[in-house]
């Protein structure tokens, strides 16, 4: 960025990223704002700060609509894979926004300073996924925000916003779960059709989201064992109250447990509507 950003407390900067529409501007005040509190520069909150934002920023394109008029995708088409690439743009955008918001709405919370040090590491991350895909889009000759995008992902947070335990079930523990079992087979795909530019990136993208889905089961093992729950007790009555979708089969078990989420976990809430 051209000069340092003004705010004084993670809570504040990572408020501003989230209402931040211009993307460039979002992902850096994310990465400024990781910095920062990883050089303990500012401090972690103050009354001063600013309100959240209902919605996270977004410029006027893409459009947004429901998950179920997105078109599916045919990878073995240059358009199909510059297809998947702008859904995954959108997905990692989201995820910066998520990460954000569990660190400022729960900056509160009486948990360690490493929660807020993990979470900002996810953030950073994240931010880094959607310039790199965002610069495969643009050397396909195609830009994010050409395509419409589904508009379902930020209600996880809104349906979480007032227990930061549900949240790390839902965010972390489903929904970033999930691109570890998808992940490997897009890779295999985008090699299949020549595409190891973007095949690479996935792979940046999946190591990545196993450390992140760690985070999460992490402080979610933490927040349990504090409240004398056990941990995949409280993870199955979680997601029946608060998600509104599906767990799918097939799950990448190796790569889950690595993460710290074993089977024991999720495999008995696959058939089971959790809305």
């Amino acid at each position: 960025m051209a000069s340092t950003p003004g705010f004084t407390t993670l809570r504040a900067g990572a408020a501003e990223a989230i209402g931040a529409a211009d993307l460039n501007r979002k992902t850096d005040l994310t990465q400024a704002a990781a910095r920062r509190w990883a050089a303990r520069t500012i401090s972690l909150r103050s009354p001063l700060d600013p309100p959240l934002p209902a919605r996270p920023g977004r410029p006027d394109r893409p459009p947004l609509l429901p998950p179920r008029m997105v078109k599916k995708r045919n990878l073995n088409t240059p358009a199909g894979r510059i297809a998947l690439l702008h859904a995954l743009a959108h997905i990692e955008l989201n995820a910066i926004d998520l990460a954000l918001d569990i660190v400022a709405r729960f900056a509160d919370e009486p948990v360690p300073r490493s929660f807020f040090d993990g979470w900002m590491q996810v953030a950073f991350e994240e931010a880094k996924h959607f310039r790199l895909i965002r610069d495969r889009l643009r050397a396909l000759g195609a830009e994010y925000g050409d395509l419409p995008a589904h508009d379902g992902l930020w209600q996880a947070a809104h349906d979480t916003r007032n227990d930061l335990v549900a949240r790390l079930a839902v965010v972390p523990l489903i929904l970033e779960a999930r691109g570890l079992d998808v992940t490997p087979s897009l890779q295999r795909k985008m090699r299949d059709t020549g595409d190891f530019e973007s095949a690479d990136i996935l792979d940046i993208i999946y190591n990545d989201e196993k450390k992140h889905v760690a985070v999460g089961a992490k402080w979610f093992r933490f927040l349990c064992h504090r409240h004398g729950r056990n941990p995949e007790a409280a993870f199955k009555q979680l997601v029946r109250a608060n998600f509104r979708g599906q767990m799918k089969a097939p799950f990448n078990d190796l790569a889950r447990a690595e993460a710290g989420l074993t089977p024991s976990f999720y495999r008995n809430l696959t058939s089971a509507n959790a809305s």
